[in-house]
């Protein structure tokens, strides 16, 4: 299984209305593909600047195919969304993860 994770760096005065845009329109958008699944959100807290807010979105996916047959068909898009919506108030930085099997743990 892949994980394709974007952080988002966000001008902290747009961050209340960037999650709005995130949670309302593009992870709704997203599932209803059925490429990519299991959304998970976190506040980065850790290495952010003054004046902003940093963010990551994690999806599975099964292969980096599905991944990029959903980029071309929808992926594109939605950025081409993001970025008339904010701007340059919001910077996205993708990368493209494989999980790792870890031993059990007691």
């Amino acid at each position: 299984m892949l994980i394709y994770n974007t952080t988002y760096h966000v001008e902290e005065s747009d961050a209340r209305n960037f999650l709005i845009w995130l949670t309302e329109r593009y992870i709704p958008a997203v599932l209803s593909s059925g490429m990519l699944r299991s959304p998970k959100l976190s506040d980065v807290l850790s290495h952010n600047e003054p004046g902003s807010k940093t963010y990551t979105l994690q999806w599975e996916v099964d292969d980096s195919r599905t991944l990029h047959q959903w980029h071309t068909k929808q992926g594109c898009g939605l950025n081409e969304e993001l970025l008339r919506a904010f701007k340059n108030k919001v910077v996205g930085f993708p990368t493209l993860l494989e999980s790792i099997e870890l031993p059990q743990y007691d």
